[in-house]
């Protein structure tokens, strides 16, 4: 019996699950840019806590090479303790699971990821989550192959 097909298609529904809620989440509108030149600053920011299985796990699977990556280029990443989120981060509503992946420009919440999918399909929501609310430009060819 193959234990790996019930949990690649409970992966599989989680993933489409999150690209389905990340999708339906409103574009907010950032803080309009200054004519002084400020820059927009965006980021991924890692809501995380002691003792998380997931965070573990992307911690394992994805943080080595999140920052060798365009979406890491595009978005470094900044984590941060679930129990201590920082007063420069404006968030959209009460982060209550980790990992949860805060899209940000300029220290406000755009969009999120609550919970870590599996590397297969984290890419993908990730590219677009960046996309859809901070013109991100995916090509595909600096994701890591599976």
């Amino acid at each position: 019996m193959n234990t790996k097909a019930p949990l690649f298609a409970m992966r599989r529904s989680f993933a489409a699950m999150a690209l389905a809620v990340a999708a339906a989440l409103p574009a907010q509108a950032g803080e309009p840019e200054a004519e002084t030149g400020t820059t927009n600053v965006n980021e991924l920011v890692m809501v995380e806590q002691a003792g998380c299985e997931w965070c573990k796990r992307w911690n394992e699977e994805i943080g080595p090479i999140y920052g060798k990556t365009r979406e890491g280029a595009f978005a470094p990443l900044r984590r941060v303790d679930l129990r201590a989120l920082p007063d420069d981060l404006k968030v959209t509503r009460r982060v209550n699971f980790t990992p949860t992946f805060l899209i940000v420009k300029d220290g406000h919440e755009m969009a999120r990821l609550e919970g870590y999918p599996g590397e297969d399909f984290f890419w993908p929501v990730i590219a677009q989550l960046l996309s859809q609310h901070l013109a991100f430009v995916p090509d595909g060819t600096d994701q890591p192959d599976s």
